[in-house]
């Protein structure tokens, strides 16, 4: 696939990179995103479901024999097709025009205005505080070694913070 700005041959890379990176990590650990538990049987399922991805996506062919995983032979008949779909959604992609720097920056920032009150200020505090008393020692101590941060004291005001949170819960 030749990129249009530098003339450069990707060889597949966007059909690869992008499931890879993003979509089989959320298909795979739903977790990631929704508040949910995943149970040991949702976890197989999600990954037949993550490999069927991969191997649509994938430019390689998969030869299969009696000895291939029961997983890549469940959607075996089905892989061609779904490639076809990954290579025309591509293929697709590439015919499009390309957008501005200021049209995408203009995008943002209206997505931005428009979900300003989405946030939730709470959860975003409680998930830190979570992740703070998981990480306690590594995150005190990385505040320790940076000098900006010593010279602000911000190991002794995230101790003070979580001091007074522990207290009031």
């Amino acid at each position: 696939m030749w990129h249009r700005e530098t003339g450069e041959l990707w060889a597949f890379v966007p059909l690869s990179s992008l499931p890879l990176r993003f979509w089989v990590n959320v298909i795979k650990n739903p977790q990631f995103v929704f508040d949910i538990h995943k149970s040991s049987i949702t976890d197989a399922c999600l990954s037949v479901v993550a490999q069927t991805f991969m191997d649509s996506c994938s430019t390689s062919e998969h030869r299969l024999g009696k000895d291939s995983p029961s997983n890549k032979l469940l959607y075996a008949k089905d892989i061609p097709n779904y490639k076809s779909w990954v290579e025309r959604y591509y293929r697709d992609i590439t015919k499009m025009a390309s957008i501005s720097d200021q049209d995408m920056d203009a995008y943002l920032v209206e997505q931005s205005r428009l979900h300003a009150s989405d946030f939730n200020v709470l959860s975003a505090l409680s998930e830190l505080y979570f992740y703070v008393t998981k990480y306690r020692q590594e995150v005190l101590s990385a505040l320790d070694r940076d000098a900006s941060c010593r010279k602000h004291k911000l190991r002794q005001k995230l101790e003070q913070i979580i001091g007074l949170v522990s207290s009031n819960s």
